[in-house]
């Protein structure tokens, strides 16, 4: 049952990631401006973002396989929606309705693991998750990249619709057993308040690495691919790209480094992750060779393989599992926000690839030192 949950993560983020290459170039090819194609790449996200944070109040009411099976199989029928994409604001449209659907996806599949993982490897265990975002950040977007050069998005999205509506039916035979036991009612007085999830430093902490972790992504996925078809190469080679630092992810996860986790105050991690992908950005921004395009993606890797399971340990470790479900319906709703930002943002400012690479960054690297000064207040949480 586990393993089948990681198989739900996977292709979720796998959807997520197959979009990386392809999405912006399609939106130019439909004729839409730089702003629209920042916000037809950022409009899923935000979205997404209405969708996780209604999945995490659903999941800590109703349990995760009731909003689990929903999401797959409303997530499969809006991929079927790109069949009718005619132009720019149909893109947006479509692109809005999916956003929405996946984002009941992932954080009652996390809530689902972490309620089940012994606190004393929750850091391996949000690893091996992470193995599985990793595997999906190497073949979503070779897999699109080579697919989109020699068939249409529509047949992409379609395929991707198939896979969900295949584990939705998969769902019903194998999480259906599942028990979930609410808890009894709160007395009055006790009812548990949102406000108290941005009151706790180390959640705030786990959300902001989250947004920052996306808002890179949004960033790449607006400006890699115009970059690499600036440079003379197609969608194929930006996919190859993409994967790289999906490959390089995987190997920290699941090498014996990723002992790292338990042994080393997520807080650590989190800075130097963060720092390295700022330092990859930087990279990025001023390598025009093939060569060192793939050097910059590699460190970027490094940097994820750090962050990623630093702010789910920060997560678990500042929730309980009487509210876990909103929690990481947050934490993924400040996921999609990031990449709204990182996306919209620097399609907005219209800035050249280059100095979006530098801006973003710039950026990653001031949060990194915040969050280290930020360590010598903040001990007791960790």
């Amino acid at each position: 049952m586990r393993f089948f949950v990681y198989l739900i993560v996977f292709f979720s983020f796998f959807d997520l990631f197959s979009q990386l290459p392809i999405m912006s170039p399609f939106a130019l090819s439909l004729g839409a401006s730089s702003f629209v194609t920042g916000l037809a790449v950022g409009i899923y996200s935000f979205s997404n973002t209405i969708g996780n944070v209604l999945s995490g109040f659903m999941t800590d009411r109703k349990g995760p396989f009731i909003v689990l099976l929903t999401g797959l199989f409303a997530s499969s029928i809006s991929l079927y929606l790109y069949m009718f994409v005619n132009g720019p604001y149909s893109l947006l449209g479509i692109r809005f309705i999916h956003g929405f659907m996946e984002g009941l996806i992932v954080p009652a599949a996390f809530t689902f693991l972490a309620n089940r993982a012994k606190e004393s490897k929750r850091g391996r265990s949000v690893a091996i998750s992470g193995a599985f975002v990793g595997m999906a950040a190497i073949v979503g977007p070779a897999y699109s990249g080579i697919v989109a050069s020699k068939t249409s998005v529509a047949t992409i999205m379609m395929i991707n619709g198939v896979i969900m509506m295949i584990l939705a039916i998969l769902a019903i035979f194998l999480l259906r057993n599942f028990s979930f036991r609410r808890k009894g009612k709160s007395a009055p007085g006790q009812t548990f308040k949102v406000r108290e999830l941005f009151r706790h430093p180390g959640m705030l902490r786990a959300f902001a690495g989250a947004f920052f972790l996306m808002f890179s992504q949004g960033v790449l996925a607006l400006i890699l691919p115009l970059k690499v078809e600036a440079l003379g190469f197609d969608t194929k080679m930006t996919g190859m790209l993409l994967s790289t630092f999906g490959i390089v992810a995987i190997l920290i996860f699941l090498l014996p480094i990723n002992r790292i986790f338990d042994q080393v105050r997520p807080m650590v991690t989190l800075a130097l992750g963060i720092s390295i992908m700022g330092a990859s950005m930087l990279l990025l921004s001023q390598m025009d060779e093939l060569l060192y395009l793939f050097v910059a993606l590699a460190i970027y890797g490094i940097g994820f393989a750090f962050l990623f399971p630093s702010i789910n340990s920060l997560l678990i470790d500042s929730s309980s599992p009487d509210y876990r479900g909103k929690a990481y319906g947050y934490f993924y709703a400040f996921f999609s926000i990031g990449v709204v930002a990182g996306s919209s943002v620097i399609g907005y400012l219209d800035l050249s690839y280059n100095g979006g690479f530098m801006v973003t960054g710039f950026i990653l690297i001031g949060i990194a030192l915040y969050t280290i000064l930020g360590m010598r207040n903040q001990k007791s949480y960790m």
